[in-house]
């Protein structure tokens, strides 16, 4: 194993309210970043523990004043830009083929979304090949680095049989992704359009049961605005089932129209909902006595991508509630995969300020999904750094459309 120190950090958002000013963001200046536990070049990423190939991913050893850092085998500097922890995106649908451009194109003149087009990404992934949506999940990948992101959710849902929801799953924990979400509960196909119960039995039990090995969440689209969605009853049903088998719960919930959403995953103890564009304040209420366990997770890219309006995060944050941001990157209401998109959004649209938005895809995205390992740059946490083009953090929405940040490779020179 290798240790790498990365130096001349000019500002070092760290995430941590230990560290640096006494702010939430615990910024540093002048700074710089211990990393140990790495593997040596040309050594495998990956060591045997009883059996399974297990990703050594190393962990930060010591933050501090670039002056004061010890020494380590390699040294990277990062010539005075800013670097902040890896964004998390705890919502995203990245197993998907085809295209709906076209529907874009539509809304766009005013065509309403109510969640049907649906079915025209779910007919093209299931006639895609397992190669080809295992290329189209690694680019999408890739792309999120490219752009900062180190953590992501993935969901299914795009497959809505046994076999192809089975099947989105196993690619996305080959692809090595670690946060894998069972979505069977996307929609209600057209073929069961008039046996919805019949569907709902499919999710809950044989559909269910072949995905849960491969799933960590159970998610479900509750929406009873829209006719291809699953109303509070149907939803509960589904939320109880996988968390009976052993699945942790989030919900996208009242992103067309108030409903049942909120209140139901707050009721279940889900680790987040998902939109919360339209809330009574009912709901609001239920988020702020659920904070310490449920995440309102915003996704403003759904609203640009659909002229909706936006989540009200000002009004969020000060009631008290838990507030993360998601690109919720899919081929229909949100086909960007830049959390610096998102950043700039929820600035310009949403009332949050540049430091409260990077909480928000850092250690909110964290809690989100019940991480705490990830969304934040203390001692003990893994090394995911995103280096900023940039002098400071508030970049991410001051430049915005600007591809400053990507994610820092800390591999060691050959």
């Amino acid at each position: 194993m290798t240790s790498v120190l990365v130096t001349d950090i000019g500002e070092l958002v760290t995430c941590d309210p230990t560290l640096g000013d006494e702010s939430a963001l615990g910024i540093l200046h002048d700074a710089a970043i211990v990393v140990t536990d790495l593997p040596e070049p040309g050594v495998s990423a990956y060591r045997m523990i009883e059996g399974e190939a297990v990703p050594q991913r190393g962990s930060v050893a010591w933050v501090g004043p670039a002056a004061q850092a010890p020494a380590a085998d390699h040294v990277l500097s990062v010539e005075g830009r800013c670097v902040v922890p890896g964004f998390v995106d705890s919502h995203a649908h990245l197993m998907f083929a085809g295209d709906r451009g076209a529907e874009f194109a539509a809304r766009m003149t005013g065509q309403p979304y109510d969640g049907g087009g649906i079915a025209v990404s779910v007919a093209a992934t299931r006639a895609a090949s397992d190669d080809e949506l295992l290329d189209l999940l690694i680019y999408r990948l890739a792309e999120m680095r490219a752009q900062g992101t180190t953590t992501v959710e993935v969901k299914s849902g795009y497959g809505l049989t046994v076999e192809d929801e089975v099947r989105a799953l196993r690619l996305a924990v080959e692809a090595g992704v670690e946060e894998t979400t069972f979505l069977g509960a996307h929609v209600v196909p057209a073929v069961y359009r008039d046996r919805r119960s019949d569907y709902v039995d499919l999710v809950t039990g044989p559909m269910l049961q072949a995905c849960a090995p491969y799933a960590v969440w159970g998610d479900v689209f509750c929406e009873p605005a829209s006719a291809h969605a699953f109303d509070g009853d149907e939803a509960r049903v589904v939320l109880e089932a996988c968390r009976d088998a052993g699945l942790e719960l989030r919900v996208h919930g009242n992103q067309l129209s108030a409903g049942p959403g909120v209140q139901l995953a707050c009721e279940l103890g889900a680790a987040s909902v998902d939109h919360c564009t339209y809330l009574t304040p009912a709901d609001v209420d239920a988020l702020v006595d659920s904070a310490a366990t449920t995440t309102a997770t915003l996704l403003p890219g759904v609203e640009f991508s659909t002229r909706s309006p936006y989540p009200d995060a000002r009004a969020l944050l000060d009631a008290g509630v838990s507030v993360a941001l998601a690109t919720d990157c899919n081929p229909g209401t949100c086909y960007s995969s830049s959390i610096p998109f998102v950043v700039a959004l929820a600035v310009r649209e949403m009332g949050m300020t540049p430091g409260e938005a990077l909480l928000a895809v850092t250690r909110g995205g964290a809690q989100a999904l019940r991480r705490y390992d990830v969304g934040h740059l203390g001692v003990g946490a893994r090394p995911d750094l995103a280096v900023l083009d940039a002098p400071s953090y508030v970049h991410l929405s001051y430049r915005a459309g600007v591809p400053i940040a990507t994610a820092l490779d800390l591999t060691p020179p050959a």
